[in-house]
């Protein structure tokens, strides 16, 4: 079976799409995962087309950045703009790719395995 294709096609320019933005409302990584429960996905339907289909694929499996642009056959720059938009209207709950803690001890034991390396 054949994935259903956006019957708009190619006639709607990305631009259009972001409503001429090109800077996200926060930087959000390509590995950064994110998910949509059904409750989110039900309140995205009324958001518009573009931001349906990313919920749709992020209910009930969470999805990277980069995942839901593919998937969407989006362009990324448009995908990055729309998901930010999501996260930020409670559409999208955004897992961080991130650990928020412990950052400053994961660098060191890095650091250290990289002078270790290095001694090789």
């Amino acid at each position: 079976m054949e994935p259903r294709r956006d019957p708009r096609g190619a006639l709607v320019r990305p631009y259009a799409v972001t409503r001429g933005r090109t800077e996200p409302l926060q930087n959000i990584a390509l590995e950064a995962v994110l998910s949509s429960t059904a409750t989110q996905s039900a309140e995205a339907r009324f958001a518009g087309h573009d931001k349906y289909r990313i919920s749709s694929v992020c209910e009930g499996r969470a999805q990277s950045l980069a995942e839901i642009a593919a998937y969407t056959r989006m362009p990324l720059g448009v995908t990055r703009v729309l998901v930010a938009d999501m996260v930020a209207e409670g559409l999208l709950t955004l897992h961080s790719a991130a650990p928020a803690t412990g950052f400053a001890a994961r660098m060191n034991l890095l650091g250290r395995v990289l002078s270790g390396l290095r001694e090789l």
